[in-house]
């Protein structure tokens, strides 16, 4: 499950749950109970309590709303909703509960049917703990009202809806969906409005470089850093576009001045390994690659590059170590999900 919407669900527990997990158990199913098995990640014992507090006449109210909680964080979606369903059919006024049945419905890939939830939800009152217009945004992006999305959006940070804020917002959106010719749209709109405004040319120039255009993505770049000169990422990216054209030279000046600003950030690390690399200086480039898999021994690529790189320079042990670390890392996905 995304954490993105996780926190939609454990946000909803937070009130009642350190009370919970002082209340001692009396035998009997209760909501108290369920909502301390819940904070201990007992799901299944959690949705047993429910399940039979379900069962009981006169029903308790929450039961449903709490009973669809512990079925999306068991990534059971339709049951979910269906729970939610009935929680909101109980009590019209349970705008959480309308609001994770929207939630669930767009994870469902029905964000048609999500949209006036979520709206609703919205517009009838303040919902505690959770903001329903990102969800709401991700479904006016899937069924293509990028209007009402950069609106959305807009309400969410704060921001007049037809700023240039607004419309960049929307387009890093819109980029991240793969909507990339509506991205790019959004982003130059952006521009048009302010032309000084931050991220914009470097968003149209992971746009480039994602398609492939990398003289138009150095472009971009090139702007950029005219109205945001410290801005780290940019000269990571363009040291990414100038490797690809095999202009090494100016890939390692982008990337030297990309360590400088983010020191702590991996990325600039490995392309300048891979650029030292590319132009036959190994010793060099281990000396960055080591850099990068200490600070992130999870890297397949720093492992696989700083195999290389030891290689080449005669180290071979550290090399067969790096490379056997690769394997582990590979391998991992593949034990966990027989």
């Amino acid at each position: 499950m995304s954490p993105g919407f996780r926190v939609f669900a454990v946000a909803l527990l937070s009130a009642g749950s350190a009370l919970a997990q002082t209340v001692p158990s009396s035998g009997a199913p209760s909501m108290a109970d369920a909502r301390a098995l819940m904070t201990q990640g007992k799901l299944d014992d959690a949705l047993g309590e429910l399940n039979s507090l379900a069962a009981q006449q006169p029903r308790l109210a929450g039961v449903e709303r709490l009973r669809g909680i512990v079925l999306y964080e068991k990534n059971q979606l339709q049951e979910a909703q269906d729970s939610f369903a009935q929680a909101v059919e109980r009590d019209p006024t349970d705008l959480e509960s309308m609001q994770m049945r929207g939630v669930a419905l767009y994870r469902l890939g029905r964000p048609a049917e999500a949209i006036p939830l979520l709206e609703k939800a919205h517009t009838s009152g303040p919902v505690e703990n959770a903001d329903p217009r990102y969800v709401l945004a991700l479904c006016y992006i899937t069924t293509k009202r990028y209007d009402d999305a950069r609106h959305a959006l807009a309400a969410q940070y704060g921001f007049a809806p037809d700023s240039a804020a607004a419309w960049l917002v929307t387009a890093r959106m819109l980029f991240r969906q793969e909507h990339t010719a509506d991205a790019a749209a959004a982003a130059r709109k952006a521009v048009q409005i302010d032309e000084r405004i931050p991220l914009a040319h470097r968003l149209l120039g992971e746009i480039a470089l994602a398609g492939g255009d990398t003289a138009g993505a150095l472009s971009e770049f090139a702007q950029e850093i005219k109205v945001n000169p410290l801005d780290g990422e940019t000269y990571d990216r363009m040291g990414d576009a100038h490797l690809r054209s095999g202009e090494y030279g100016e890939a390692q000046q982008a990337l030297d001045r990309a360590v400088l600003l983010e020191p702590n950030a991996t990325g600039p690390y490995i392309l300048l390994g891979k650029t030292l690399l590319a132009e036959h200086d190994a010793v060099t480039a281990a000396m960055y690659l080591e850099r990068a898999v200490k600070m992130d021994p999870s890297n397949a690529m720093g492992h696989m590059l700083l195999g290389r790189a030891l290689s080449e320079s005669g180290r071979k042990a550290e090399a067969a170590r790096e490379f056997q670390a690769l394997q582990k890392l590979q391998a991992a996905p593949a034990a966990s999900n027989p």
